[in-house]
């Protein structure tokens, strides 16, 4: 007996050990539950979210930067315009053995020293430089038009984004509501077989019921992992984010056709970005049409120079010089007028380009408004069909507990269920998209003006 209660003592102790050790080698593993629960996790509205995207997003980054670029070629443009400076300084030592033949008896030795500064101005240019200027002062505002692009299709972007997650929520918590649906009836089922009042089929039905409803919830699941990951990259956060909100609406009038088209004709900026270019090419017919125009500049200069010929001949003094230069390219080759040509064939482009733009943005209003009437009609029809639905699948329960349904009709009901909760809440987040592309399409998503107008 004492070596019974020796050997018990012995394994308890091994066992105490042996979970010691354990717990000190997860310890040191590097994803843990511990550590799984510090992850830092961002939890996001919708406005939280755009506020985001316009700090951190990369295409909105890129067009800052492309601004900061026009910018720059408009400061390059206007020095065309502006006094140039130039502080010149050089020292020369010459000597020419051939200077011998003039008798002096041996070599000229010369040393010149000078330092001088000198202004260039164009005076005037046919055009051209203002014409320049001008252009690249209209670019300025392109790239304003840019940034207003690329935060209106980032702003659509984040918002899809962010309902496909709330969507992707409601779908996993309808499978969830299946699963354990069917795990209660294979429960029951279970039940009325040991009672006896149930066969082996029905228990085998509601295993399998069970086994087929687990693959959506596993589904569905990672669904809502990966857009998490898909919004995380369209924020440019580098954190995990996650969203809280409701897909929960309120269906309001739809919007006008003719409405929408005269908001978006105002407000969208690819057709701002359209004029700005337009504008631009036209300077660039200017600029192209004084090229075989004469042009007048000044070049003055001012300094000291230091003058050594060898033979005791040296002297200094103060040096300037002032003139005028007048360039008249009679004739370069036709190169002026084929530049001319080519710069207005791309105002006629970008003409065509307009009223192209034009066609498009009122077909995407209209796709657009047909969108939103028609997820907000599915909307209306489903509101009442989720209820009546689950009260079918109560009375299919009530009835197959009774024995008046057999199982085919809860599983009917349990479908039909299952595709309106679905259908619902797919309808709701389309409508919420709808209304982004909506406000996307009118050139007002993340805009000041109001909404109202639409």
């Amino acid at each position: 007996m004492k070596r019974t209660i020796t050997i018990s003592s012995g394994r308890k102790h091994l066992i105490l050990v042996t979970s010691f050790l354990l717990s000190v080698f997860l310890s040191t593993l590097p994803f843990t539950a511990a550590r799984g629960d510090e992850t830092k996790v961002q939890i996001l509205t919708l406005g939280e979210a755009l506020q985001i995207t316009a700090e951190k997003n990369r295409d909105i980054q890129k067009a800052l930067e492309y601004r900061n670029l026009v910018k720059a070629i408009y400061v390059t443009e206007r020095a065309a315009a502006l006094p140039q400076f130039v502080i010149t300084a050089y020292a020369v030592n010459s000597r020419d053995e051939s200077q011998k033949a003039l008798g002096y008896g041996f070599p000229l030795r010369t040393n010149t020293r000078s330092a001088e500064i000198g202004i260039y101005q164009s005076l005037f240019t046919w055009g051209q430089v203002g014409a320049a200027i001008r252009a690249a002062k209209v670019g300025m505002a392109t790239a304003d038009d840019q940034l207003r692009i690329f935060r209106q299709a980032a702003f659509r972007d984040v918002s899809a984004s962010f309902y496909d997650i709330l969507l992707a929520r409601a779908f996993n918590a309808i499978t969830i509501q299946n699963l354990e649906q069917k795990t209660r009836h294979y429960d029951e089922a279970r039940k009325k077989f040991s009672a006896g009042i149930a066969t082996d089929y029905d228990v085998l039905a509601g295993k399998v019921a069970v086994e087929n409803a687990r693959p959506e919830v596993i589904r569905t699941e990672n669904l809502i992992r990966i857009l998490k990951e898909n919004l995380r990259f369209l924020l440019g956060y580098e954190e995990e984010v996650d969203v809280k909100g409701s897909l929960e609406i309120t269906i309001t009038a739809y919007p006008n056709y003719e409405d929408a088209v005269n908001v978006a004709t105002k407000n969208r900026p690819e057709i701002s970005d359209l004029h700005h270019r337009i504008d631009v090419a036209n300077e660039m017919v200017k600029i192209a049409n004084a090229g075989d125009k004469p042009r007048l500049d000044f070049k003055g200069t001012y300094g000291f120079r230091d003058l050594y010929l060898g033979v005791d001949q040296h002297d200094n003094g103060k040096a300037w010089s002032a003139g005028l230069a007048v360039t008249y390219p009679i004739f370069d080759g036709l190169r002026t007028q084929g530049r001319v040509s080519q710069a207005k064939s791309n105002v006629a482009t970008l003409k065509i380009e307009e009223a192209k733009l034009l066609d498009a943005i009122k077909l995407e209003v209209r796709n657009v408004c047909n969108a939103v009437g028609e997820s907000g009609e599915i909307v209306k029809a489903l509101s009442g069909t989720v209820a009546q639905a689950e009260r079918i699948l109560q009375m299919a329960e009530k009835g197959y507990e009774y024995g008046v349904k057999t199982r085919l009709d809860v599983e009917d009901a349990e479908l039909n269920l299952v595709q309106a909760k679905g259908n619902l809440a797919r309808a709701k987040r389309d409508y919420l998209v709808a209304c982004v592309n909506l406000e996307k399409a009118a050139g007002i998503l993340g805009e000041k003006e109001s909404k109202k107008e639409l």
